[in-house]
């Protein structure tokens, strides 16, 4: 006999692509994963996938297999949740992804608070360098910056501006910038992050705008890593609020050039558009947009 555990195994394969994948999103090895699979073939009498060095493939009955499970899945997701509406409770499990340094400092508290509030919401948060990448099964994805993906729907939580700063030290050995174009003169700092032409900074004053290509002397995936070589006094950074703005507070950074407004990066959530929103998932988008407006990052 079919069991629930063999639905969520068959819908969490075919989600990955990849018997390390699933086994990745059910939190157990792929060893095991792939004897699970062998048992289940043994019980039906057939075979479910063709397994090749790249990806798996299935078979045709394997294909009716994933097209029932999800199919059943998605309609006890939402008895779930209807009957969680009607007796006032969220329950069931909630995968969030967010990036490392957001994600740390912000996202991870919320979601504590969150889960304390529903008890019976299993909450998993990854942090990932790429969160829009990493997120094939997740059920929100916390994303800084522009998306143009139709697959999502994405939901502001915060407005996020970029600024340009530097160390004091750093802006009394080499001057301040009065203009973008002074930029070329200076020693800039990028973050390399969701495949933006990070050397690119875009700026807008009044009705007018423009863009500089900076030289980077020093360039990184980790924007914690830049705001350490710009509080070094090594360069000036175009960096997000969430993250300069407390350091621009207490005096160690200095933001220049406040005339201009660089291209924003807004906090968005992002919901699956191909799945119906749970009520969980709901009710976890409008806790974050409520927390995050109310106390904004950074300010």
């Amino acid at each position: 006999m079919i069991s629930l555990a063999d639905l969520q195994f068959m819908e969490a394969l075919a989600r990955a692509g990849s018997l390390s994948g699933a086994a990745r999103s059910l939190n157990v090895t792929p060893p095991a994963l792939s004897l699970r699979l062998k048992k289940l073939e043994q019980v039906l009498g057939v075979s479910l996938v063709v397994r090749s060095s790249r990806r798996l493939r299935f078979t045709g009955e394997g294909e009716h297999l994933v097209s029932e499970a999800q199919a059943m899945l998605a309609r006890m997701g939402a008895l779930t949740d209807l009957l969680g509406k009607e007796g006032g409770a969220l329950s069931g499990p909630l995968r969030v992804v967010a990036p490392f340094g957001f994600g740390r400092l912000h996202v991870a508290p919320l979601v504590a608070r969150f889960a304390e509030r529903h008890k019976a919401i299993r909450v998993t948060l990854d942090l990932s360098e790429r969160p829009w990448t990493d997120s094939e099964d997740a059920d929100v994805v916390v994303h800084i910056g522009a998306i143009r993906d139709s697959t999502w729907v994405a939901h502001v939580l915060a407005r996020n501006d970029r600024w340009v700063c530097a160390a004091p030290a750093y802006l009394d050995r080499r001057g301040t910038p009065e203009d973008p174009r002074d930029l070329l003169q200076h020693d800039c700092l990028c973050v390399r992050e969701n495949n933006e032409d990070v050397t690119l900074w875009r700026h807008r004053r009044g009705g007018r705008s423009g863009a500089v290509r900076v030289t980077p002397t020093l360039t990184s995936n980790d924007g914690e890593v830049v705001r350490n070589w710009a509080l070094a006094g090594l360069g000036l950074m175009l960096r997000s609020q969430w993250d300069a703005g407390p350091f621009v507070k207490r005096g160690e950074l200095r933001r220049v050039l406040a005339p201009w407004s660089f291209e924003g990066a807004d906090i968005l959530a992002l919901v699956p558009a191909r799945r119906g929103i749970s009520a969980r998932v709901t009710s976890f988008v409008d806790f974050l947009k409520s927390s995050l407006r109310s106390r904004p990052p950074g300010r």
